[in-house]
């Protein structure tokens, strides 16, 4: 393991032996270590992470891997904004103790053949739309689990049903692990922050807010007792009129276990669980954004 630059605290290795060396010391020294799995292209939204990972945990370790399982062909991994220094010294500033930065070797070394499938939870919403995603995001993160062997993983909740998925991947598979959900980190505008955000032209982005803005609005609707299913349909015209090209989904489903919900207004029960789930294209641009249904 070595310093990336002279001027870094981070210790950086790029091989499972290096990761498990760095670990093993921090365990024999009765220290409890977080991961953070990322695909680089580092932002407030992933050093959120960190910084919620260390009130968990005495050590962080950060993955920055561009996982090619969780790309279609048609889809953008050639085109996915790199910049390993920059991420390094981000990680860096804010204390992390390690960036994983594994070489594809050490992730899908030559003749790999195994992938995880998780069912339910992946379907619908972002597997419909993307079925290779989540068989590609299930299979990485259990590799990148049982690399580092962490006490504890934190994920954002921007993509919520990623949570859901590795959570249940935990949880069928004994995986001794916590596993965390962080709260969305927004810009000033509230659109969520991305990595992908960075496609944006300047136009598209002064329109890229009225997602969240318009999610919020659909979301005091149905708290106060609006059908589902009529304020959707506003919320998608709303959409529509502000400049997205298409929207992928826009749907109230469970935060458990993914049930849609609706189209009726909602119960009292129901709003204890009930979640806003969207996906919309901008452009050349992929948004997704969800919240809790309340006022």
């Amino acid at each position: 393991m070595t310093n990336i630059n002279s001027d870094s605290t981070i210790g950086l290795t790029r091989s499972v032996q290096g990761l498990r060396a760095r670990v093993s010391s921090w365990r024999d020294a009765g220290q409890k270590v977080a991961l953070i799995p990322t695909m680089g292209a580092l932002h407030e939204g992933h050093l959120s992470l960190v910084r919620a990972a260390k009130e968990f945990a005495d050590r962080t370790v950060t993955s920055i891997f561009v996982n090619p399982r969780q790309f279609a062909p048609h889809e953008d991994l050639e085109t996915y904004p790199r910049n390993e220094q920059q991420d390094i010294d981000l990680l860096s500033e804010i204390g992390c103790d390690l960036a994983y930065v594994p070489t594809p070797d050490q992730i899908y070394p030559e003749g790999y053949q195994t992938a995880i499938t998780v069912e339910h939870v992946a379907q619908g919403l972002c597997g419909g739309s993307r079925p290779v995603f989540f068989g590609g995001i299930a299979t990485v993160v259990c590799k990148l689990l049982n690399q580092c062997q962490p006490d504890i993983a934190v994920f954002g909740e921007k993509d919520f049903q990623q949570l859901l998925v590795i959570k249940r991947m935990v949880r069928d598979l004994d995986m001794q692990v916590e596993i965390v959900g962080a709260p969305i980190k927004r810009e000033d505008d509230g659109l969520a922050m991305s990595s992908r955000n960075r496609y944006l032209s300047e136009a598209e982005r002064k329109i890229a807010g009225r997602l969240n803005q318009i999610m919020r609005e659909a979301s005091k609707s149905m708290a106060k007792g609006d059908a589902v299913d009529d304020t959707l349909k506003k919320a998608k015209a709303d959409l529509l009129e502000a400049g997205f090209n298409n929207i992928d989904y826009l749907e109230v489903r469970h935060s458990e276990d993914l049930k849609p919900l609706g189209p009726e207004p909602l119960s009292d029960v129901d709003l204890l669980y009930a979640r806003l789930f969207a996906a919309s294209m901008l452009g050349k641009t992929r948004l997704i954004d969800n919240m809790k249904i309340d006022q």
